[in-house]
């Protein structure tokens, strides 16, 4: 039997107010495993997946990752290197001058060599439509392409879990089809947040719903 990837025991978690956002939340990732994870606006969505890599904490249960329960920051260290996180707003995530240093950050602070690096580089983009883009000022694209940009930059470092906030918002529909298209053939877990239907159809294989806090 799979050992889960990730597994979070009774979680409960509030912000500064009295009611938790995320209540007893329980639930596991095993290898190979796609999940859409379903919900009205504001039902925790996001939440969950940041704390899931560590951006938040939880008041009251367990976060386990790769056979580990995390707790203290340097305990993600880790888990943020194997989980790709794609964040909601894509100018939370992008931040360099130009496309290919937002893609090639992680694998340079990782000390691949430059030659590997721009090779990924220019392999991602092109598998995302993005060819030609590595000099592009970041901030002059679209949103639909910083959306691409930000996939890039979590796809590059081939991460072994994808956690996805909205993947397809903002994509037209030729990028989108390459999207989904790449997410089908990939190899990685996935937790998949998404009002797109068709994405989860076309991806996923089990769900789980956010109603008042709880799974």
């Amino acid at each position: 039997m799979n050992a889960s990837l990730f597994e979070l025991k009774d979680v409960t978690f509030r912000y500064e107010t009295d009611h938790p956002v995320l209540e007893s939340v329980s639930f596991s990732i095993l290898p190979g495993e796609r999940i859409a994870l379903t919900g009205i606006n504001g039902s925790g969505k996001t939440t969950l997946l940041e704390l899931m890599v560590g951006l938040n904490k939880p008041q009251r249960g367990t976060v386990t990752a790769f056979g580990r329960t995390r707790i203290e920051e340097e305990d993600f260290y880790e888990v943020r290197l194997r989980t790709g996180l794609l964040f909601q707003d894509p100018d939370d995530q992008l931040f360099s001058s130009t496309v290919a240093e937002d893609v090639a950050f992680g694998p340079f602070n990782l000390g691949w060599p430059r030659k590997r690096i721009m090779a990924a580089v220019r392999a991602i983009l092109a598998r995302l439509g993005l060819e030609g883009f590595e000099h592009r000022i970041t901030h002059h694209l679209s949103y639909g392409e910083r959306r691409l940009v930000c996939m890039a930059t979590i796809l590059v470092m081939e991460p072994e879990v994808l956690l996805l906030d909205e993947p397809t918002e903002g994509l037209d529909e030729h990028h989108r089809e390459m999207l989904v298209a790449l997410l089908k053939a990939s190899p990685c877990a996935m937790l998949i947040a998404s009002h797109d239907k068709a994405l989860l159809d076309a991806v996923t294989n089990r769900s789980l719903r956010l109603e008042n806090g709880r799974v």
